[in-house]
């Protein structure tokens, strides 16, 4: 059996080449920006002085009467109390001098012991140890409290966001190729 030459094909394949960097991201974000204000705590006091008051008006009225109003009203009000007692005082004297008959109830002796002297009345006023009034009056202090304030204000900055393309290279390092090798046919026949 003869032996058949035989079509030799011969492929080449084709080779890509491909070259890619990645892209890059540079991200930056500057710092908020912050804003406190604070306003301090307030705290006020207004602190009053006590009030003394001192009432001698009675201590003054006991020890010489008081003052002319006073006295002269003492002095009036008692008078009617005092005339009537001399008045009492007369009536016995004259009812002694009607009383003749009786030893002892002569003008000399009726009139003659008659040396009490009628006088006017008590002009000064009641003697007390409470004569003297004191009365203390205090006030509570006014306070007044402000609290504190804080108040925080915040401005977000945005990130700054920068890309920078890679490169991509895509090239044909080798290309496809199809080679046709007949065979080698012997004319000798």
């Amino acid at each position: 059996m003869p032996i058949v030459p035989m079509l030799q094909i011969r492929q080449t394949p084709a080779i890509l080449h491909i070259d890619a960097d990645p892209g890059q991201y540079s991200i930056q974000q500057p710092s908020a920006d912050m804003e406190l204000k604070t306003r301090r705590a307030q705290l006020e006091i207004h602190q009053y002085q006590p009030q003394l008051t001192i009432d001698q008006s009675a201590a003054f009225s006991a020890y010489n009467g008081g003052n002319y109003l006073e006295m002269n009203n003492r002095i009036y009000s008692g008078l009617p109390q005092i005339f009537l007692q001399a008045i009492a005082h007369k009536v016995e004297q004259g009812n002694r001098m009607a009383a003749i008959h009786i030893p002892g109830n002569t003008v000399a002796n009726v009139y003659g012991e008659d040396t009490e002297t009628h006088v006017l009345p008590e002009f000064r006023g009641p003697a007390s140890m409470d004569n003297v009034d004191i009365h203390v009056e205090t006030r509570a202090p006014d306070i007044t409290y402000t609290p504190a304030v804080s108040e925080m204000h915040v401005t977000v900055n945005r990130p700054e966001i920068e890309y920078t393309r890679g490169k991509l290279e895509i090239y044909m390092q080798q290309y496809p190729s199809v080679a046709y090798i007949p065979p080698e046919i012997d004319v000798m026949m």
